[in-house]
């Protein structure tokens, strides 16, 4: 059996930084007016099956061909809300700029529109920034969705 950890470098202030400003947030009692929304997204490759399937008889276990076609990529955005109870699922072509854009004004504007801020915990991928909502939006547009949003950014390692 193999078990991963992630042990931090002992000189990687940034790491550290960011890991208390965290575990900060998520001491924090829940509010609703102020929501801590944690969100990641993945890339997906998209598959097809090259042979017709069998049919699976009762009690067998599924079996399924090594084959298959390559039908592109599509990127997967998640948001949960973890003390709220509340999760998002959306899927995407592509993970650019915008398109995380698009999906932070749906998460302040449909999904919690009351909220006084949004606090959004994320990774510091360069397209999670209050910049991308300038990309994608006329400036008052967007200035007016980064004044709702707290974005608090996990640190990668530097190993080496």
């Amino acid at each position: 059996m193999k078990r991963n950890w992630c042990i931090p470098p002992k000189a990687d202030a940034a790491f550290v930084a960011a890991m208390e400003d965290v575990l900060d947030i998520y001491c924090m009692p829940y509010n609703k007016c102020v929501p801590v929304i944690n969100m990641d997204e993945q890339t997906y490759q998209r598959l097809d099956h090259t042979r017709e399937l069998l049919p699976m008889k009762p009690g067998e276990i599924e079996r399924v061909d090594y084959e298959y076609e390559r039908c592109g990529t599509a990127s997967i955005f998640l948001f949960t809300e973890t003390l709220g109870n509340w999760r998002k699922v959306s899927v995407r072509e592509r993970r650019t700029a915008v398109d995380w854009a698009e999906e932070i004004k749906m998460l302040l504007e449909i999904d919690y529109p009351d909220a006084e801020k949004v606090i959004l915990i994320c990774d510091n991928l360069n397209t999670h920034s209050i910049n991308s909502l300038y990309k994608a939006f006329p400036p008052a547009k967007a200035r007016e969705l980064a004044k709702k949003l707290e974005i608090h950014h996990l640190q990668s390692m530097t190993v080496g």
